[in-house]
């Protein structure tokens, strides 16, 4: 089993709907651009966030078992997977890569 190096790579911070449709919240997602994690045996890093590794699982998995090539071409490097977390007010990008 491969391990998988996932790389936070943009952050974003969308003020006006927070505004709008946000109750407010005193912790907010801790994670920095350019912070990595890796996984091994396609497990979740102890550090990384439930919320993201709920939406990276799977590509992670699939990554970690040798496959890839995500929708048919997708990313320039078949072994990798670019995926954002699915905080709506303030979503991470994260690069998943093969290692």
């Amino acid at each position: 089993m491969y391990d998988v190096r996932i790389t936070a790579i943009r952050k974003s911070d969308y003020k006006d709907l927070q505004q709008i449709y946000e109750n407010p919240i005193l912790h907010t997602c801790d994670i920095q651009v350019g912070q990595e994690w890796v996984a091994h045996n396609a497990q979740k890093p102890e550090t990384m966030c439930d919320s993201a590794w709920d939406t990276m699982r799977w590509f992670v998995r699939e990554l970690a078992e040798g496959r890839g090539d995500f929708y048919d071409g997708w990313m320039k490097n078949p072994y990798s997977a670019m995926i954002s977390c699915n905080d709506g007010f303030r979503p991470v990008s994260f690069l998943l890569e093969r290692i």
